[in-house]
């Protein structure tokens, strides 16, 4: 895989030769997003982006919709934020609730979330920042069942994250959902294919 940083125009295939090559890249993208998947406790799973996932995005979506220029200039400012840029993670955090009124209820008990997402790398913490510009909260204190997040990595942090066996650990520590996990080898290998050299 590349560790292209940004998507450009010149990457998207037009919808017919897309339409030729769909299938063939569903199982791709499956096998790319498969070990980028992480569940933290039973109601949220971080999807781990990376140049491939975010091309994939803009594909189907422009497939969905048709829009043409103007819809492809919409979806390449929209996603290659979500591009790790060589020294960061990134992340599309989504909270599951299928019942309609839990969801509700859990996503308000959950308020301010976007500040409480963590990452350790080998016994140190990684700063964790929201996208830029997009407030999750609203002012009932009813959170988003969706985040974006980028994980900004020191040198040192890079360097652990792209060595075999480092420890990682990914979570919440909201008072309402206080949860982590311990990524695996294949999870950290994925990371570290996203990552400058």
């Amino acid at each position: 895989m590349s560790k292209k940083t940004e998507i450009l125009r010149s990457d998207i295939l037009d919808l017919a030769a897309y339409e030729k090559v769909r299938n063939q890249r569903r199982q791709e993208i499956a096998a790319i997003k498969n070990p980028r998947r992480l569940a933290v406790g039973p109601r949220s799973t971080f999807h781990f982006e990376c140049y491939e996932t975010m091309l994939y995005q803009i594909q189907e979506m422009l497939r969905a919709e048709r829009g043409g220029e103007d819809q492809l200039k919409d979806e390449l400012a929209a996603y290659n934020p979500l591009v790790p840029k060589g020294t960061e993670l990134v992340a599309t955090v989504m909270f599951e609730i299928d019942d309609p009124v839990e969801r509700a209820r859990f996503l308000t008990s959950i308020g301010d979330v976007d500040k409480h997402f963590i990452m350790d790398v080998a016994g140190e913490a990684v700063v964790v920042r929201p996208e830029e510009d997009l407030e999750r909260t609203n002012e009932a204190g009813k959170t988003s069942s969706i985040h974006f997040l980028h994980f900004d990595l020191t040198r040192s942090q890079v360097a652990k994250i792209k060595t075999a066996g480092t420890r990682i650990m990914v979570g919440v520590d909201h008072p309402h959902y206080g949860h982590v996990a311990i990524v695996s080898e294949e999870t950290r290998a994925a990371f570290a294919e996203d990552l400058a050299d």
